[in-house]
C-alpha cells in the first residue's frame, strides 16, 4: 500500500488531497496544527499539533512516525497575506517565508530518512512565485516566499535524484479556499476538490525524467 503524508491537511487543498488519496486506497497521514471535523471524518491517520515553522514540532512528528516508510510527501501547508507599497508588514513577510519556504524544507529534511528509492516529494507552490509571470506586483511576502520555495524544490530535485526520489513543484491553480479569500469572491476560481484531482494526476506522472519541473496542475510547464 502507498503511504502518503500531507501537511496542512485539515482544510482546503490539503483536506481534499487526503480525501482523494484515501479513497483510492492510500494509507494517508494527515499532518496539521489543529485537526478539523471534516478531516476527522475521513478515517485517516491524523498527526495534529505540528507547526512546520518550529524545529522541535517537526522533530516530534519525525519521532511519532518511527520507521514508517513514505512513498509520497506533499508539502502543502501555506499562508498568504497581501502587502503593497505604503502598507507592508515585515513581520507578515517573515511569517510567510517561515511557513511557505522554510517549512517545506524543514519537513522534507526531517523526514528524508523515511523516503526511499521511488518515493516522491511534492511542493505545492504558486505561479505567483514566478518572476517572469509577475504582471501585477504586490503580495511581496507570498511572491518572495514561493519563489524561494521554487528554488528549494529545484535544489532538492538535483540532490535527491541520485537516491531515486523525484520532486514535483506544482501550482494548483487559483483555488477558492479560506486562504485565497483575501482576493474576494471570484467565480473563475476552481474548487479544492478539482484542484486536488488535477494535482494527483500530476503526482502520478511525476518521475525522475520530470523531477524539478515547475508545472501547473493542468499540466503545462510554467515560467520561472
Amino acid at each position: 500500500m502507498t503511504t502518503s503524508l500531507i501537511t496542512g491537511a485539515n482544510r482546503g487543498i490539503g483536506l481534499e488531497l487526503a480525501r482523494r488519496l484515501r479513497a483510492r486506497g492510500d494509507d494517508v497521514i494527515a499532518v496539521c496544527r489543529r485537526s478539523s471535523a471534516a478531516l476527522d471524518e475521513l478515517g485517516v491517520r491524523v498527526e495534529a499539533g505540528v507547526d512546520v515553522t518550529d524545529d522541535p514540532s517537526v522533530q516530534s512528528l519525525r519521532e511519532r512516525l518511527g520507521d514508517t516508510p513514505l512513498d509520497l510527501l506533499v508539502n502543502n501547508a501555506g499562508v498568504l497575506s497581501i502587502e503593497r507599497p505604503g502598507e507592508w508588514n515585515p513581520a507578515s513577510i517573515r511569517q510567510q517565508f517561515e511557513v511557505n519556504a522554510l517549512g517545506p524544507l524543514r519537513v522534507t529534511m526531517a523526514l528524508l530518512p523515511l523516503l526511499r528509492r521511488g518515493s516522491k516529494v511534492v511542493l505545492v507552490t504558486s505561479r505567483m512565485g514566478s518572476v517572469a509571470d509577475n504582471t501585477s506586483g504586490g503580495a511581496y511576502g507570498y511572491r518572495m516566499s514561493k519563489a524561494a520555495l521554487n528554488m528549494a524544490g529545484m535544489s532538492l530535485a538535483r540532490d535527491l535524484a541520485g537516491r531515486g526520489i523525484a520532486v514535483g513543484i506544482l501550482h494548483p491553480g487559483m483555488v477558492a479556499t479560506d486562504m485565497t479569500a483575501v482576493f474576494g469572491h471570484d467565480p473563475s476560481m476552481r474548487s479544492p476538490a478539482d484542484a486536488a484531482a488535477k494535482l494527483v494526476e500530476r503526482i502520478d506522472e511525476l518521475d525522475l525524467a520530470t523531477t524539478g519541473e515547475f508545472r501547473h496542475a493542468d499540466g503545462q510547464t510554467l515560467p520561472w
